[in-house]
Order: structure tokens, then sequence, then C-alpha cells
């Protein structure tokens, strides 16, 4: 059997980043999990991934980073999250803090000491940006970078998703580095919808985890479909970041340029994908996920919680 992938989880919890740390530590080496400030400000974020990763019995070391984008000002996501990030559920204490606050030295150390790990950021790019502008030989160090991000519509504004919303210079960064990139945007992550169905297959698995991930995926697709027009659950967006690299085979991908807008009146934060048909079109930068089998991946996720809920 292959040895599981490498990763390091960079995110900002968030429902659905919650459930990326269970489905990373389930079937991938989580070598470390890193928080940034997004759907919440940092001290939630680095709260709740320790509170995750107390309840799925996970050593995988904790660092805080960065509390706010590189140029824009800090605004969260409670409209969606709540004012926790992760409201919804009745969450044990955390067991204790961050092992450090300097997320961005973790994931340089770690990187440059161990070569082949994936960065999976799940959150605004902050702390990815900032590791590689200080340390541009990570490019070589890493396996590659799977983003949830970017997509042909906005969810924070028309053609804008949050992740790169938040933090479009840290995003341009990331997009020009140079290396393996693969961007799970809202074109794919909206058709993984946490259907009552879907949700009534982790509410009928044993254990605590299971019922805290239950409540939690209510609380998220009551949200997304009171504010949208025909959606039927809540969009499990950052798993797919994880599962396109462990499960590859669920997924449609293409090759494709993209490059991030940071300037544009009404653009700013938007992926920019080059989907021409002609011949001078721009060289590949980034593998763009499309489409996905989502009752095979959200069986996936099932399978997941269902390890560690007893």
């Amino acid at each position: 059997m292959n040895s599981p992938l490498q990763m390091i989880v960079d995110c900002d919890p968030g429902h659905d980043d919650a459930i990326a740390l269970v489905v990373a530590a389930k079937y991938a080496n989580l070598v470390g999990v890193t928080t940034v400030a997004g759907n919440a400000p940092i001290a939630a974020t680095t709260r709740n991934a320790r509170i995750v990763l107390d309840m799925i019995g996970s050593s995988a070391p904790l660092h805080q980073g960065a509390h706010r984008p590189l140029v824009a000002p800090p605004r969260d996501a409670a409209y969606v999250h709540g004012e926790s990030g992760l409201d919804g559920a009745d969450l044990p204490a955390p067991s204790r803090a961050a092992d450090s606050n300097d997320a961005v030295s973790y994931i340089i150390e770690t990187c440059r000491a161990t070569e082949g790990i994936w960065l999976v950021p799940t959150g605004p790019l902050t702390n990815i940006a900032l590791a590689l502008r200080s340390a541009p030989d990570l490019r070589d160090r890493i396996a590659g970078i799977s983003l949830m991000g970017g997509g042909t519509f906005g969810n924070r504004t028309t053609v804008a998703e949050f992740n790169i919303w938040a933090d479009p210079e840290a995003a341009a960064m990331v997009f020009e580095y140079g290396g393996k990139l693969i961007m799970s945007g809202l074109d794919v992550t909206h058709k993984l919808q946490a259907t009552p169905e879907r949700i009534a297959k982790v509410r009928a698995l044993p254990g605590r985890l299971a019922a805290v991930l239950a409540d939690l995926f209510v609380y998220f697709s009551d949200v997304y479909v009171s504010r949208h027009d025909n959606m039927l659950g809540g969009a499990v967006h950052d798993p797919c970041a994880v599962l396109a690299l462990t499960h590859p085979q669920l997924f449609t991908t293409v090759d494709q340029h993209v490059r991030i807008e940071t300037s544009g009146e009404l653009t700013r934060g938007m992926t920019v994908i080059d989907k021409r048909g002609l011949i001078e079109r721009l060289d590949p930068n980034c593998t763009v996920v499309w489409d996905v089998d989502a009752e095979a991946a959200f069986d996936v996720i099932v399978d997941s919680i269902g390890s560690f809920s007893n």
C-alpha cells in the first residue's frame, strides 16, 4: 500500500474546515495544523481547531498564524458561521492553547525538514503567502498546494469567493509561486452539499463526534438554504481541498491559467480563469477542480467521521 500523503492543513474553522480536518486525519498523515483569521478572528479559529483535534484524538501540532490579511482590513464570516466560527453545537472546551503563535515559521521549518508535504489551505492564504515570501525555496520542497477558494462566481461579491476576497494580495502571491497548485473553487464545492439525507447519515453514526458534527451541519445548511435560491444544503467547501488529493478519482479537473484580480473596483478578489480555446491562451499554472461525485465524496466524509466517533 502507498504511504498516506503528508499534509499541513492551514485553516480558519469554520464548519467546513472542521470536516476537512477530520478527513485529513483519516486519509492523510496530518503533519500539523495552522490557523489564520478568516471565518472568525484568529483566537476563535485557533480555539476551534484545537477543539476539533481534541475530539478526533489527534496529537498533530497546532500553530496560530496571521491575525489579519496582508493589506486588506480584517473581515470575518460570522453571517455564515456565527460569532464563534462554529455556532450550532455544544462544543467541549479546548484542552490547551496553540503550540505557538508563529505558524509561518512552523510551515517553513517543517517543510524544509521534510520534503514532499502538501500545504492544504482552506481559509485566506495569508500564512501560505508569508511562508513562500520568506522562504522561496519551499517551492522545491513541498509536494504542492491544494486550496479551497475561487471559482467563476462569488459568494462575498458577485465575482469573489470569500477566501480569495479576504486577502487577494496573498492569493496573488500563491497563484504565482510556480509550483504544483490545485484549486477547488465554488464551481465544485457548491455541488457537494450537506443535504438533510446526507446529514442523516452522520446523525446515524454512534458517538459524540458524529452528534456534534451533525448539529454543525444542520446549522451550516440552514444558513445556506436560507440565503440561496436553489440549494438543498450547505456547500461543504473545504473537504474538497483534502479529497482532491486523497480521492482524486472523485473529481474532474482541467489544467488552466488562473490569476487574481487585486485592484478592480467591482472585481477585487476574482479568480480570472483562462478558459479560452485560443492557441495563444496562457500556459496553465493551476489544476482547477470543476466537478465531483458528490454522493461518493460525502460517503468518504461520513466514513471519516465514523472512524473517530465512538
